[in-house]
């Protein structure tokens, strides 16, 4: 069985900082391919921000790239999503998923997500 867990969601005017969390735990996995996305009133859902399970190689959203950083934390299914300069069009629901397959990012076809954590952009 494999859960996702997320936290680190709040309010923050524009130009603050977040940071975000999230944990997949499983008893027979070594290595989850990890990622954020997200969906805004009105929008898709999209990709944000990700670490590939074939190579450690992380994947940014264009528009987030510079001002967003994904890690692993001391886990190796333990991963952050350090977000600055935030605006207002990052206010969404943020999902952390993870996945066991064999491919590289970006794609959203993840077999496990979190319950999300609103993240609220203030002007």
């Amino acid at each position: 069985q494999v859960q996702v867990e997320e936290s680190g969601g709040g309010l923050v005017q524009a130009g603050g900082s977040l940071t975000l969390y999230c944990a997949a735990t499983a008893r027979t996995f070594n290595t989850f391919t990890l990622a954020w996305f997200r969906q805004a009133p009105g929008k898709e859902r999209e990709f944000v921000a990700g670490i590939s399970r074939i190579d450690d190689k992380t994947y940014y959203k264009d528009s987030v790239k510079g001002r967003f950083t994904f890690s692993r934390t001391s886990g190796r299914n333990r991963v952050s999503l350090q977000m600055n300069s935030l605006n207002i069009e990052d206010t969404a629901v943020y999902h952390c998923a993870a996945d066991t397959k064999w491919r590289p990012l970006p794609y959203d076809d993840f077999d496990y997500w979190g319950q999300g954590t609103q993240v609220t952009v203030t002007s």
